[in-house]
């Protein structure tokens, strides 16, 4: 359907010798925001990772379709040019290149055009002030000397300046506090619209508190189990996930 952004289609992946994903049924329209969430282990980042064809995550049979297209083959930068964005658990420190410019460079890769310097920091500062992040982090080198929450807030910077069509956010609100994770979820409802989609991973239900998600899938020994609305979530943080485990 033309509404279709993401699907994935009875997905098998393993990481070396180990099956991690047996048999993943997802579909993303435009527009939505889905949650997948689990125990730790579940296979929740093999997800994220096969949508971007890391190779060290092999995709043993199962097609990913971006807008009807099989990106089952396609290398890693060649599946964000075409409007697919990753936020990290764990984001890299990068000495000596400043937010500003790994923006700048990132952006000009994604669109193939050139960047206006001066325009593209006003866009900058107008997004950090909305993300209560200092300006002055424009200059500093990318996530150097950042805290744990300054590095979570930059990834969703990144996101709101490439504009990707299919945002995937793993673990994003890890180690966040309260303050840092309404910041986060004011970013993703700056980013979503009716032409884009947003991928949530998650082991916990806190980032949901100030969102609104279309649908949350309960993953557990690399197979979604179940799928729900925003009430599956908030029976999850009550109960765990114990009646879901096999």
């Amino acid at each position: 359907m033309e509404n279709n952004l993401l699907e994935i289609k009875n997905l098998y992946v393993n990481a070396e010798d180990k099956e991690i994903l047996k048999g993943i049924n997802l579909n993303i329209k435009k527009g939505e925001i889905h949650v997948i969430m689990g125990p730790n282990g579940s296979g929740k980042t093999t997800t994220a990772n096969a949508i971007l064809n890391n190779p060290a995550y092999r995709k043993v049979s199962g097609e990913i379709l971006l807008e009807g297209e099989n990106i089952n083959n396609l290398k890693t930068d060649e599946i964000a040019r075409k409007g697919v964005f990753m936020s990290f658990q764990l984001p890299e420190e990068i000495p000596g290149v400043s937010v500003t410019n790994f923006l700048k460079y990132a952006k000009n890769k994604v669109t193939g055009e050139p960047v206006k310097i001066f325009k593209f920091k006003e866009e900058l500062k107008k997004y950090m002030e909305q993300l209560n992040m200092n300006p002055k982090y424009m200059e500093r080198s990318l996530n150097v000397g950042f805290s744990g929450g300054e590095k979570k807030k930059n990834e969703i910077l990144q996101m709101l300046v490439l504009n990707p069509k299919l945002a995937i956010l793993d673990e994003t609100d890890s180690g966040l506090d309260v303050d840092a994770i309404k910041t986060v979820s004011k970013g993703i409802e700056m980013f979503k619209n009716e032409n884009n989609a947003v991928l949530i991973i998650t082991h916990n239900t806190k980032i949901l508190n100030s969102l609104k998600v279309d649908y949350v899938h309960v993953l557990v020994n690399g197979q979604i189990v179940t799928t729900g609305t925003q009430e599956l979530a908030s029976k999850i943080e009550e109960n765990g996930y114990s009646e879901f485990k096999q």
